[in-house]
């Protein structure tokens, strides 16, 4: 090959490679002590075109995003993984979640907010990657590199998240109903010729058969009767700063010790009020998927 074109050649791959790395950085906001800048979902209608999409389980997960180097939670802090866990893992940027199987997210939860790893603990753990942060690439090209990529890494802790098409709403139901009767969440939606771009769109749609959202915990409410001595309900506040009370959905070991002030917790509810609260709201978990800090 002539010298001329080995250069060019060369100057092609440092060129698209300082351009990934650009991206990455931008779309990356813990380097300047932010959260990372990730897609979000909306909830799921009757009536969205199914054929624009690929349909997966949706994991009841930690979120975390893999630099190459390192796993960064939501809130732009390093999952203190074990060398083994992330050592065949490439040294492109994935998008996924740390999961160790359903209806086991406080179990998971306490594992990867460790300052000190468990090993023993970290291998039920697998990293379950459903993005490639690629920039300007359809989602069908980025899940299909994606594919090689973790088909490359022979990883026993890297897991691909299957994708397939689903062909009608009704369709979508039964797959919805057959996830939740085996202790799934639910499932998600995403856009196949969607790019890669943080913050919520309908590129990426969640399907449950209940919505769920996050509130901080502001008080405690004594309780009466049979729960007299024990707390009766939460005070919580919305991110848009309304409040409501949580009165349902704690085990009697959690109304002896209720989530602390300050907290954050997920609640389900089925639609709104005439005000615009959550209807028919009830505690679902503390949402602690931030690690620990060294004191």
């Amino acid at each position: 090959m002539p010298r001329r074109t080995i250069t060019s050649a060369r100057a092609i791959a440092l060129a698209l490679s300082v351009t990934l790395v650009s991206a990455v950085s931008a779309s990356l906001g813990h380097a300047n002590g932010r959260s990372p800048a990730l897609p979000l979902a909306n909830v799921y209608h009757p009536g969205v075109n199914l054929g624009d999409y690929w349909v997966s389980e949706k994991l009841d997960g930690v979120r975390a995003y893999w630099d190459g180097k390192q796993l960064w939670s939501r809130g732009g802090h390093v999952y203190a993984a074990p060398d083994w866990f992330t050592r065949q893992f490439p040294s492109q940027p994935l998008d996924g979640e740390l999961w160790s199987g359903r209806g086991r997210f406080a179990e998971l939860s306490g594992v990867v907010r460790k300052v000190q790893p468990v090993g023993r603990e970290w291998r039920e753990v697998r990293f379950h990657v459903f993005d490639l942060p690629t920039p300007d690439v359809p989602f069908e090209q980025r899940y299909r590199r994606l594919q090689q990529l973790v088909l490359q890494a022979r990883s026993d802790y890297l897991v691909l998240v299957q994708q397939r098409a689903v062909a009608s709403h009704d369709e979508l139901m039964a797959q919805l109903q057959a996830t939740e009767e085996a202790g799934g969440e639910g499932l998600m939606l995403k856009r196949r010729q969607s790019r890669y771009q943080a913050g919520r769109s309908d590129d990426l749609l969640k399907v449950k058969s209940h919505e769920d959202a996050e509130a901080t915990v502001v008080g405690h409410l004594p309780g009466k009767g049979k729960y007299q001595g024990l707390l009766g309900a939460l005070e919580v506040e919305l991110d848009s700063g309304r409040r409501f009370r949580l009165g349902t959905g704690f085990t009697d070991a959690e109304r002896r010790h209720p989530p602390a002030i300050g907290a954050r917790v997920t609640f389900r509810y089925r639609g709104f009020t005439a005000t615009g609260l959550p209807r028919f709201a009830s505690f679902l978990r503390i949402r602690n998927d931030e690690p620990e800090h060294m004191e």
